[in-house]
């Protein structure tokens, strides 16, 4: 078996995308299956990562040719909102766009159950449920007292300390994030992660102007890091794991921080119905739900070890082994007929 493994736009997508396609492609490796980067409607397989233009060019060459397509839903007009600078006059035309481009596909792999849900309105393509899944080699060293002393010290931060890592965007519930901290003026706030949606020269122009004005107006006890080069460090600085975000497709950050151990405080939204409030995590809608859901983990280290040994079961299942059995078996199906 031969998979054309192509990414649109590979060299200016960071972030959980980008981890995505590595993850598969760390798959392909541990499997034994041969893929091109490049987009080749002579392999077996057709996999595509990102439907822009090209992809969409690719998808109907393959169709033409009989190769079998599969396309990750990794975007949705929904998620595309409140991303970046003119995003939400881009999210307009988003759906229809992606109503086409999807069902191009033989068959859709959606990160979550959620995602399926919205994807099922564009298109009645075929569409397994298939997690990105988590490396874990991604953060050896997260339990090293000598890191967490350098994160801490790096950033002045005193634990227990509350921390995110995810892009700098207004989706991710930055301005929840801003004001929470301000409410707790006695607690340490970390953002690990791009302060643009691309990171690079060329991201600056696309990080919106309420972003910037949430970072630059955040209190003193706020920090926004940037990128961080060893992000083991960023698990291993922080205690709890505050995810405000308002709409996610899967959230791969979440998935990392549950397998360190980590309690999670998340926003009540549909794609985390698979995660049980006061169990595996804290829920809450608003500043002051967040304020009091963490106030009583920072107050309680006993209950933050509770859920955080709880969550960090609950991952077991999104480890790169598990997920790359379920997308090989998706590939064999396909080249089986």
């Amino acid at each position: 078996m031969r998979v054309s493994h192509y990414f649109e736009w590979e060299r200016a997508i960071t972030g959980g995308q980008a981890q995505s396609v590595a993850n598969q492609r760390r798959i392909l490796d541990d499997h034994g299956i041969a893929y091109t980067t490049s987009p080749d409607v002579s392999a077996d397989i057709l996999h595509l990562n990102n439907m822009g233009p090209r992809s969409v060019y690719h998808a109907r060459r393959a169709r033409q040719a009989g190769t079998p397509v599969v396309v990750h839903t990794h975007q949705t007009a929904a998620d595309f909102e409140n991303s970046f600078a003119f995003s939400n006059l881009l999210a307009k035309p988003m759906g229809p766009y992606l109503e086409y481009a999807y069902g191009l596909a033989d068959v859709l792999v959606c990160p979550s159950e959620h995602n399926r849900a919205v994807v099922d309105r564009y298109t009645g393509v075929p569409k397994r449920v298939i997690s990105n899944g988590f490396d874990p080699n991604k953060l050896d060293g997260y339990d090293d007292p000598d890191l967490r002393a350098a994160y801490l010290d790096r950033y002045d931060l005193d634990p227990p300390v509350v921390f995110n890592v995810a892009h700098v965007l207004e989706r991710k519930g930055l301005e929840t994030f801003v004001e929470t901290a301000r409410a707790m003026p006695d607690i340490d706030f970390v953002w690990f992660g791009y302060l643009n949606p691309t990171g690079g020269f060329f991201g600056q122009f696309l990080q919106s102007s309420e972003s910037k004005r949430l970072v630059e107006s955040a209190p003193d006890n706020c920090t926004f890091t940037g990128y961080v080069e060893d992000i083991a460090g960023a698990f291993a600085a922080g205690d709890i794991f505050y995810f405000p975000t308002h709409n996610e497709n899967e959230g791969m950050a979440l998935l990392e921080a549950m397998s360190t151990g980590v309690p999670p405080v998340i926003r009540d939204i549909d794609t985390y119905d698979w995660l049980d409030d006061g169990q595996t995590c804290l829920k809450a809608d608003s500043v002051d739900g967040f304020g009091t859901a963490l106030r009583a983990l920072v107050d309680d280290p006993d209950e933050r070890d509770r859920i955080g040994q709880k969550a960090r079961t609950e991952t077991e299942r999104f480890t790169l082994d598990t997920v790359g059995d379920q997308l090989v078996a998706l590939y064999r199906d396909l080249v089986d007929g």
